[in-house]
């Protein structure tokens, strides 16, 4: 039995010595150390010696394993060093090559026209305003004298959270002229943007998501002059002294009289056609609709607690998407959303 833990030791220290990946050295302490391995087989045997010969061949025996391991600790940090060794220099760095060049990003171009939009009103004395898109429909809707059975109010066109339509992510920042007019005492001149929501096709001027900027102010004597004369400042600031604009009368049953504002399509100028077909930006129209505003209703003022024998106000929502277009020359507003940066470098 010695001799065979003598000749155990020796090939093991040999095929140890020989190894060269930590595999083949695993595959070796389990041929020799584990439970089937060649060690373990002679010690098998020590049921078979005298008494006075176990100690002996059990001393010899613990020898050789601790030899075995030993040796297995020493070929496995060597392998190790080894491996390291290559792995560092495989990725080596040349500190002395140039590195990419990192490219710096710039303000999205929906947010370049609202800072314009936003800088020119807070020139006008207006103040910058925020509130929540989950909102109340009575917020949303019926405080803003858009009663029960409204097509406005309908599941087709919003998207509630409740099934009694309490609860709604709003389709208009217009919301906001209530929580403002509720909490504060005229004058008032605020200026309130922000995402609203829509079941709107994704055609080329229309988003389920879009961006609103709505308009509010109220103090003695408002006219709808003083809204024209803000409005027609603001849009030639925007697209310039020479931009053709148009009021038209509307209804919204938050504010009486009503308007739209349109400005002149920036793809056809006003013909309706390109190149013989009609334009798809404006759909052959000659004009985009940029805002709809008008006086604030006199059943709003007082259901928010201003005095509308006292006070008048006007409002606008205006579309950021359709002002960015215009002012950019944008021909499709799904690009916008697209995040392609080709098309974000432009701007």
């Amino acid at each position: 039995m010695k001799q065979q833990l003598e000749q155990i030791r020796s090939q093991a220290l040999a095929a140890l010595d020989a190894a060269e990946t930590p595999a083949a050295l695993e595959e070796l302490r389990v041929s020799l150390l584990g439970k089937k391995g060649a060690l373990t087989a002679v010690l098998k045997q020590m049921g078979q010696l005298s008494p006075e010969e176990r100690p002996i061949m059990g001393q010899v025996a613990n020898a050789v394993r601790a030899d075995i391991e030993a040796k297995l600790e020493e070929r496995k940090a060597t392998i190790h060093a080894a491996v390291l060794e290559q792995k560092l220099a495989a990725e080596a760095i040349d500190v002395t090559i140039p590195g990419d060049a990192v490219v710096m990003g710039h303000e999205h171009p929906m947010n370049q026209v609202l800072q314009q939009i936003k800088d020119l009103f807070v020139g006008m004395g207006y103040t910058i305003v925020d509130g929540p898109e989950v909102e109340l429909a009575d917020y949303n809707f019926t405080k803003l004298n858009t009663e029960e059975g409204h097509p406005a109010r309908d599941r087709s066109d919003t998207f509630y959270f409740t099934d009694d339509d309490s609860v709604l992510l709003r389709t208009q920042t217009s919301s906001m002229q209530i929580r403002v007019m509720e909490n504060a005492k005229p004058p008032i001149c605020i200026l309130a943007p922000g995402r609203v929501y829509r079941k709107d096709e994704a055609d080329a001027t229309h988003s389920p998501m879009f961006h609103q900027i709505e308009g509010l102010v109220v103090a003695e004597n408002i006219t709808m002059g003083n809204l024209k004369s803000a409005l027609v400042t603001v849009m030639k600031q925007i697209y310039g002294q020479d931009a053709v604009m148009r009021f038209r009368p509307h209804h919204f049953p938050f504010t009486e009289p009503s308007c739209e504002m349109d400005m002149q399509c920036h793809k056809c100028h006003g013909t309706g056609e390109v190149d013989g077909a009609v334009c798809s930006t404006c759909h052959g129209e000659g004009w985009i609709e940029l805002l709809g505003a008008g006086m604030v209703h006199p059943k709003v003022l007082s259901g928010c607690g201003i005095d509308p024998e006292k006070y008048s106000g006007f409002a606008f929502g205006m579309g950021l998407e359709r002002m960015a277009m215009g002012r950019l020359k944008i021909t499709d507003l799904r690009l916008i959303f697209d995040n392609d940066v080709r098309f974000l470098n432009q701007f």
